[in-house]
């Protein structure tokens, strides 16, 4: 397997480094399982790290965009963000209704003093960055 392409805008890293100490290393725990999880995903070369609405985000050929965020409104907690117009949260509660918190039809949302279940994230994970091939699958391939 050809390895994965990462095209990172410069200005992420920005965006990273100026998260408040105590959620950097949380926001970047996410950031490698999205990478981590795109170079698991077969077929999958190129994955581009950019900056939508001024949030970390990420897009794939393949994929539906994921973004992510902490906001100092809501300081106890930080969030995974999905098109909320796709089937990708209401797939999520229906395979994974007690392992995350969710706003809407938008978000995964991760309290600061919870341990994010790693293995269940990186399959939402994979659904997003895949969706436009699985999004007929019932489950999206989860």
């Amino acid at each position: 397997m050809a390895p994965m392409e990462l095209v990172t805008n410069p200005k992420v890293e920005n965006v990273f480094a100026n998260y408040p100490d105590f959620v950097r290393p949380k926001m970047l725990y996410l950031r490698q399982l999205v990478i981590e999880t795109a170079e698991e995903i077969e077929g999958l070369t190129k994955l581009e790290e950019t900056l939508k609405w001024g949030e970390p985000s990420y897009i794939t050929e393949k994929g539906s965009t994921l973004r992510m965020d902490w906001k100092e409104k809501t300081a106890n907690q930080y969030a995974m963000y999905f098109q909320c117009t796709s089937r990708l949260i209401s797939t999520f509660k229906l395979v994974f209704n007690h392992q995350f918190y969710f706003e809407g039809n938008r978000a995964i949302i991760f309290p600061l003093d919870q341990k994010i279940p790693e293995a269940e994230l990186k399959e939402c994970i994979k659904a997003c960055l895949t969706y436009h091939k699985v999004k007929n699958m019932m489950t999206l391939g989860i």
